[in-house]
């Protein structure tokens, strides 16, 4: 009988509370509770995958959350600003009991609620190294199925040879349903939409990312390294999303400014001034969170990894993302330029009257023979 003998279940949900993070200060404040995050190759050799700027992590007792609903928590810190609640419990039981799990927790309120309140709570705790905390936190939450031990073997204990395949080929309906979070089983055309983007390196390993979730199978410790690099795609997800909320907004914000000036606004370049420097903060805000989540992780070296990252970030929409951002950074670059324009226009008209000022009061003198 086919039978999960261990795995677990974690639950991620990222939010975005800040400008950025002082990890010195972090450190220093959480002392001997904080460790560095690592990227573990899948390929043999001396490690290549490193992060430019190591998160902090840290036991959830450390911040007074060890558990939530039953899931032992873990805390990751990202020195953009961006909190990582991970939230995991060991499963075991038939793939029917895996699935119905995922049907639970799949876009739970609940869950999400509390992980939100401690979210908050954690703000609270570390304020102090914290720079620019967001008035409300943007969130997204990525849930992440691992097996690690299974008995697929019709009488003994022993796994078959391709490993991977064989679970595909047998289970792989349960695996579509249970990342689509759906009660009943789908079509054959979904199925194989959910599983042609899995991912194996070994013959008894296997990835399979959608957008809301993953199913992972694997030794812990490759499962662990496996949900590092899906939690950090999310966590550049989440960042995009927020700057592309901010520029939508200050598009809107700049479209009523610049059509509806004050009259005062007519006879100065203050209000173009204005959008231009605003503007040119916007760029400077935006730049620097792109070169940070471009340098972040440098996937050279370990082509595995970076198949995966670039399989999961396809999943979950990275680059329509950067492309709605860089969209966005284009407009609000021609609303400068058109900006600049009209402040020059707006001098140049200054300029002209003042001239014409004083060539009407030298005129008024010199008829008034004060002037000779």
């Amino acid at each position: 009988m086919a039978f999960i003998r261990s795995g677990f279940v974690t639950a991620l949900y990222l939010f975005d509370v800040a400008q950025a993070i002082d990890m010195v200060a972090l450190r220093t404040r959480l002392g001997d509770a904080a460790a560095s995050a690592r990227l573990d190759d899948k390929t043999p050799g001396p490690p290549r995958l490193r992060y430019a700027q190591p998160p902090v992590i840290v036991d959830g007792r450390a911040l007074q959350c060890p558990s939530l609903d039953g899931f032992r928590v873990r805390i990751k810190f990202y020195d953009y600003g961006v909190i990582s609640l991970m939230l995991s419990r060991p499963f075991e039981g038939a793939w029917t009991d895996l699935v119905s799990l995922g049907q639970s927790l799949v876009e739970s309120e609940p869950l999400e609620d509390h992980a939100t309140a401690a979210c908050e709570r954690i703000v609270e705790l570390i304020r102090p190294v914290l720079s620019g905390i967001r008035a409300t936190f943007l969130n997204e939450d990525y849930l992440v199925f691992a097996v690690t031990s299974v008995d697929e073997t019709d009488g003994g204990d022993r796994a078959p040879e391709r490993l991977a395949d064989h679970i595909v080929e047998r289970h792989g309906g349960d695996i579509a349903q249970l990342l689509r979070g759906e009660r009943q089983a789908l079509s054959v055309q979904e199925r194989e939409e959910v599983l042609r983007h899995r991912l194996s390196y070994l013959s008894d390993d296997l990835v399979v990312p959608a957008w809301n979730a993953a199913f992972i199978l694997d030794t812990e410790a490759g499962a662990l390294a496996t949900i590092e690099i899906l939690e950090f795609a999310n966590s550049q997800l989440l960042e995009l999303r927020y700057h592309d909320d901010v520029l939508e907004a200050e598009l809107v914000r700049l479209y009523a400014q610049l059509q509806q000036p004050r009259w005062s606004d007519r006879l100065a370049w203050r209000r173009q001034t204005r959008a231009v420097i605003r503007v040119q903060s916007i760029f400077i805000d935006v730049n620097e969170l792109t070169d940070s989540l471009e340098n972040a992780v440098k996937f050279v070296g370990d082509m595995y990894s970076a198949r995966l990252f670039g399989n999961v970030a396809a999943r979950l929409g990275l680059d329509r993302w950067k492309l709605n951002v860089e969209d966005k950074l284009r407009t609000l670059n021609d609303i400068r330029q058109f900006a600049v324009e009209q402040a020059g226009l707006s001098q140049a008209n200054i300029l002209e009257l003042a001239i014409v000022f004083i060539l009407v009061v030298e005129l008024g003198l010199f008829f008034a023979g004060i002037m000779k």
